[in-house]
């Protein structure tokens, strides 16, 4: 695993009580903005590549960054078995509330992408109640998996995994990232998740959104991106399809694409 670039500080706050309390890692470095935050995938973590270029990249330019682990990922405490949808929203809003201030852009890759759009919705709820610190300059998402949970696992599931789910409360599906372990799809994971669910109605934000994805994505295919296209306001919002991206869109030349979008909105 690559080493964090020294001079982003590392921190940690709690979210949640009681039983539910957990401690999130952020590491965050300080500069001009508009500020830029990184919201991983579904078992990522901020020491991916993606996320270390985009620390670079803020490095290098002067800006405000905020990378942070949801609960059981990475460098926090909770464990992965337990969380949902719910609670890692509730992480990222903890994280923004408290090292946010002024314009940002939420970048969300995968699950991330996601948790943006949720973010982004809460961020402009408090902007209409005058509440917030921090505003929203735009998105830019990364093979965005909205709803995925439902249309992407559940949907899609055969009958003998979904009677596994419903019956044992878990199912260990078999991983081809990582290490290659198994990882368990739980009960609560599905159904929680399906309190969030954004693609059955307009999503207007407010601001720019760029969508980066790979028309050989096999994890969420093109045609997802395309359905979150049609729930987006038309003025300025921008798909790029990569012809020859997969999933992870970790290359050099996907990275400058994702560092362009970016510099675009910023």
């Amino acid at each position: 695993m690559t080493d964090a670039i020294p001079d982003s500080v590392l921190e940690f706050i709690t979210v949640g009580e009681g039983p539910s309390a957990r401690r999130i890692a952020v590491r965050r470095r300080t500069g001009e903005g508009p500020g830029l935050v990184w919201l991983g995938g579904f078992k990522s973590d901020m020491q991916g590549g993606k996320a270390l270029a985009l620390d670079g990249w803020a490095r290098e330019h002067g800006r405000a960054v905020v990378r942070f682990d949801y609960s059981g990922h990475g460098e926090s405490g909770g464990e992965f078995v337990d969380g949902t949808i719910g609670h890692w929203l509730e992480d990222s809003m903890a994280v923004f509330e408290r090292f946010c201030a002024g314009p940002q852009v939420l970048i969300g890759s995968s699950m991330g992408g996601w948790m943006a759009l949720l973010l982004a919705r809460e961020i402009r709820k408090q902007q209409e109640k005058e509440q917030a610190r921090a505003s929203l300059a735009g998105l830019v998402l990364i093979a965005p998996a909205p709803d995925f949970t439902e249309e992407l696992m559940w949907k899609n599931f055969p009958s003998s995994v979904k009677k596994e789910i419903e019956t044992k409360g878990v199912w260990m599906r078999p991983s081809e990232y990582g290490d290659g372990s198994p990882y368990p799809i739980t009960r609560n994971l599905i159904e929680e998740g399906r309190n969030h669910l954004l693609l059955g109605s307009a999503i207007d934000l407010g601001c720019p959104v760029r969508i980066l994805q790979g028309a050989k994505d096999p994890d969420v295919p093109w045609q997802h991106a395309f359905a979150l296209t049609h729930r987006l306001p038309a003025d300025d919002v921008v798909l790029t399809m990569i012809q020859d991206g997969d999933h992870r869109l970790s290359r050099p030349q996907d990275i400058a694409r994702i560092l362009a979008a970016v510099a675009e909105i910023g």
